[in-house]
Formats: structure tokens, sequence, C-alpha cells
């Protein structure tokens, strides 16, 4: 059955399934100052992108089975937010202490990428696989109801793939993109756990 809190836990997917690709292509213009911009970098950037999400997957997934509620789910936003803020206010040092200690540009983006999207990528991860969990009611619909979360997760990677760089990157600089994410994140994570704590309420007094 559709209902509110379902609506939210979608905008919630799509909307992270939006920030992770808009952080993923901003990546490549933090890394370009100090590495460049040639392909090996990009195989670094979507190495590590794709290695810490199929960790968060797991995560995710095995963070589901406890009591799952929407005030945790709430909690891994705000936990991603944290997380994704030092690339704004860190990345500069190091990306300066990486360039000047490795010199191949090959395994120097692959550490860069490492250190600054590894941790909250990971994270942001395990939101795929706990929206699912608090959106299958029905063992017979559970196909179904994936399908549909993953729909909704990718659109809004595809969103923030083209709106980040064809808008964000022309209005705004990089760190304020990254700081806007955090933002969104957080305040997301904000909304779910008011949510689940006045349906609570209204439970308790009912």
């Amino acid at each position: 059955m559709f209902n509110k809190t379902n609506a939210l836990i979608y905008f919630l997917a799509f909307s992270s399934g939006f920030s992770i690709m808009g952080i993923e292509l901003l990546g490549g213009r933090i890394l370009a100052p100090f590495f460049g911009s040639s392909v090996h970098i990009w195989g670094s950037i979507i190495t590590v992108f794709m290695l810490s999400l199929s960790f968060g997957y797991l995560l995710g997934g095995k963070m589901s089975i406890r009591q799952p509620s929407l005030t945790k789910y709430g909690l891994i936003f705000l936990l991603a937010s944290i997380m994704v803020l030092p690339i704004a206010l860190f990345a500069q040092p190091i990306m300066e202490f990486i360039f000047s200690h490795i010199e191949d540009s090959r395994y120097g983006s692959l550490l860069a990428s490492t250190a600054l999207f590894f941790i909250p990528t990971i994270i942001l991860g395990m939101i795929s696989p706990y929206s699912v969990r608090l959106l299958v009611t029905d063992r017979e619909r559970s196909g179904q109801v994936a399908g549909g979360l993953y729909f909704v997760s990718t659109l809004g990677s595809a969103l923030g793939t083209i709106i980040t760089s064809f808008y964000m990157v022309l209005a705004f600089d990089v760190n304020s993109i990254i700081i806007g994410f955090a933002t969104l994140i957080g305040s997301l994570g904000l909304l779910a756990i008011a949510v689940d704590t006045l349906a609570k309420k209204e439970v308790a007094y009912a």
C-alpha cells in the first residue's frame, strides 16, 4: 500500500541517487588541478565509487535486518551529510600532500579518490537497501518494490549527473556545491526523523 511514508522514502532515495552522482562528477573537478582529467583519473574515481557503493549496499542490507525504522534511516542521511563535508573542507591539503608524495598520477588519483570519497560513499550506499527494507511489507511484492526503488534512485542519479554538469558547475564553485549536497542530505535525514517522531506520537495519543 502506497502512503505518505512510502512517498517520503522514494523521495529520499531519489535525492540520494541525485547527490551520489553529483558528488562523483565533482570528483573530477576536484582532482583535475593536481592530477589532470585523463581517462585514468576518471577510472580511479569510478573505481572508488563502485567499490564503496558495493560495501555500502552490504552494510545497509545488514543494518536493515535489525528493527528497521525511519529514524535509523534518517540517521544514515545525517551521518552521510557529516562525512561529505570534509570533501569541501579538506580536499585542498589532502590533494597537495598526496601530489607531493606520489609522482605517478594514476596511483595518486586513486589514493586521493579513496581518501576523499570512500567513506561518505559507503554511507550513501547504505540508503538503497535500507529503503527497500522499509518499503517491503509483502514478500510477494519484494521484487516489484525493489525494482521501483532502484528505478527512482537511478532516475535521481541521471538527473544529478545532468543538472550538476550542465548547470551547477557553471553557477557555483565546487566547494559550494559539495556543501549544498551535504546540507540537502542532512536536511532530509532530519525530515525522516521528524516524520517518524510525529507518527509515533500520533500512535501514542490515539
